[in-house]
């Protein structure tokens, strides 16, 4: 198997899994358990990631960590939103 495939495939599985967390957001307006902390370390480490497949001009890393930072950063924001509003 080519090595690019299992990228591909890993990065859709880890980039994919903020999306029910995202949905469920969205659905209930509460993030009150999503740890601000967790995520603001999560996206620094993600962007040195998207940083890093830049310099590797390496596609697969990019476009994984540039989805995967957008969910994160949307998702810190939903709860920030759903805080203010109670």
């Amino acid at each position: 198997m080519e090595w690019k495939i299992v990228g591909v495939i890993a990065a859709v599985c880890t980039t994919s899994g903020f999306i029910p967390q995202i949905i469920r957001g969205i659905r209930t307006k509460r993030l009150d358990d999503v740890s601000p902390v967790m995520y603001l370390l999560f996206i620094f480490g993600i962007s040195l990631w998207l940083s890093y497949g830049v310099y590797l001009e390496d596609k697969i890393i990019i476009v994984a960590n540039a989805v995967t930072l957008a969910f994160s950063v949307f998702i810190l924001v939903l709860r920030y939103k759903y805080m203010k509003q109670r």
